[in-house]
């Protein structure tokens, strides 16, 4: 069971029996897996015959690792000499690699497996917990100088991570490890130390398997179809989509094809982020290179950035953040305006060219518009509808954000409450720059079926789920509708031109798109 020359991919499986595990052994390698992590302290009391039928059965190399749970000492010496069992059967059996805790990897240990061993690899692995969840770069570098000194063949380092920041001394473990090492933070702010740990050295990465999700790991299936890290090295730029949450955000799936497709050495990434100004203070060097800025901190980045567009800053939100190569200085953009008012236009001048109209200028003037959400893509929305000459009327739960924002575009703001029922003219257009309607919210809607009647067009910002109830009712009842999807695209051919210093296949972008959501 030779490696090739690559960026392994692991699975980590942890099943109570031995047929599901030899069953997920099998979906692994259906999903891309190179090889497993058989968690043996979950089958802790399988018979020491089953151990041996299963690891006999595996079907990809495999690591044999076994925790032992520190909360339980009262079957300590009993779980310490099953644990002691396995591993030896392990090395017996000739199994490709053998973990080891470091609390438990005596010399006696060590020198014993080294021993019996023929070609399995030893791992000597510590999980660090911390109550603050930050483990600085001192600590884990000692740790690492005492991993190192146990002669094993790869030393493994899995710590608890608070904040996406707390990453970064992780990376810097990967870059300073005298021999090949294994990194992993855990949680979901930890699932960079996966998806970048190529750039920084890594040689192995973790994934999950469809349908068990485990907090900072990739899927399976994404690192084989989406992310492809064997085309990471150090030299790839890094990008992302910095949100809380951020899990629903289909960018991965748009922009890693695209990279590919242009030959541009970049990765985009999902990056949980709960404090943008510090985020950017931590990875600050040069290849950090772009972000796409979603909610909440659209309108946080304007300060962060040292230089913002003028349109972005009339707009008091930036979607997109590119750090300028000459100088490393952060530029603030802002794709969603021109994406979202494009997406209307075009939309509005195709229905009434299907009923034979023709109207000079913006097809946007003079009507009525109606907006939901006062955030960064509901202030790119009322900025670019009044440019259009739109009155802008404005709805948020949150009626003194409506009201400021109505006062910058000089427009009017009512309660939510009142959405429902206002109705003054017909021929409206309505823009839902709110979250309603998203994913797992998928029922609701911001206006009644039988109120839509009074709109000509319905856009919809949400586009997970891609087709909302909201835009399910305005068709039904005959009303033109532009998707969440569609506003995506432009607005991500935008951020892309500007990442990428002006490539962008927008017919292939446009088919990405179209094909994945």
């Amino acid at each position: 069971m030779g490696f090739k020359n690559k960026v392994l991919v692991c699975a980590t499986i942890e099943s109570e029996t031995k047929e599901d595990m030899v069953k997920a052994m099998d979906r692994a390698k259906d999903e891309g897996a190179d090889l497993v992590e058989l968690c043996m302290d979950s089958v802790v009391y399988l018979h020491i015959s089953d151990i041996e039928l299963l690891f006999k059965q595996r079907t990809l190399p495999t690591i044999v690792s076994f925790r032992l749970n520190p909360e339980n000492k009262s079957h300590k010496q009993d779980l310490k000499h099953k644990w002691l069992q396995i591993l030896r059967l392990a090395i017996e059996l000739n199994v490709e690699f053998i973990e080891i805790d470091f609390e438990l990897a005596s010399s006696d240990v060590i020198n014993e497996l080294m021993r019996k061993r023929d070609s399995s690899k030893i791992i000597v692995s510590s999980y660090v917990k911390s109550k603050t969840g930050v483990c600085c770069k001192e600590t884990l570098g000692n740790l690492l100088v005492g991993l190192q000194s146990t002669g094993a063949d790869i030393v493994k380092v899995v710590t608890e991570v608070a904040y996406i920041t707390d990453v970064a001394p992780v990376f810097h473990v990967l870059t300073h490890s005298q021999v090949p090492v294994i990194v992993r933070a855990v949680g979901d702010r930890g699932l960079i130390s996966q998806l970048l740990g190529p750039k920084y050295g890594a040689f192995m990465v973790c994934g999950s398997l469809s349908g068990r999700p485990i907090p900072g790991l990739p899927s399976l299936l994404s690192l084989k179809n989406v992310y492809k890290l064997d085309n990471v090295d150090m030299d790839t730029k890094v990008f992302g989509v910095v949100s809380n949450p951020v899990g629903h955000s289909k960018g991965p799936l748009l922009h890693n094809p695209a990279f590919r497709y242009c030959g541009f050495n970049g990765i985009y990434v999902p990056l949980l982020v709960d404090n943008l100004k510090e985020f950017l203070r931590v990875y600050s060097c040069t290849d950090f290179a772009g972000f796409s800025i979603g909610l909440p901190h659209k309108e946080a980045a304007v300060a962060c950035c040292d230089e913002v567009d003028p349109l972005a800053k009339s707009i008091g939100a930036v979607n997109t953040i590119v750090r300028r190569p000459s100088d490393g200085k952060l530029v603030g953009y802002n794709t969603d305006c021109d994406a979202c008012i494009t997406a209307i236009e075009d939309a509005l001048r195709e229905r009434q060219s299907l009923k034979g109209e023709v109207q000079n200028g913006s097809p946007i003037s003079g009507r009525l518009f109606v907006l939901v959400g006062a955030g960064g893509a509901g202030r790119a929305l009322a900025f670019g509808a009044k440019s259009k000459g739109a009155h802008v009327v404005i709805f948020n739960r949150n009626f003194e954000r409506a009201q400021s924002l109505a006062r910058a575009v000089s427009g009017e703001a009512l309660p939510i409450e009142q959405l429902d029922t206002f109705c003054p003219q017909n021929g409206m257009i309505l823009a839902n720059c709110s979250a309603i309607g998203m994913e797992p919210d998928v029922h609701l809607t911001p206006v009644s079926k039988e109120n839509l009647r009074s709109y000509d067009l319905v856009f919809d910002a949400v586009y997970t789920p891609r087709n909302t109830r909201l835009l399910r009712e305005a068709v039904e009842v005959g009303v033109t509708v532009v998707s969440g999807v569609e506003m995506f695209i432009r607005q991500a051919l935008g951020q892309f031109k500007l990442f990428t210093n002006g490539l962008a296949p927008e017919d292939f972008m446009r088919k990405v798109v179209l094909e994945q959501f």
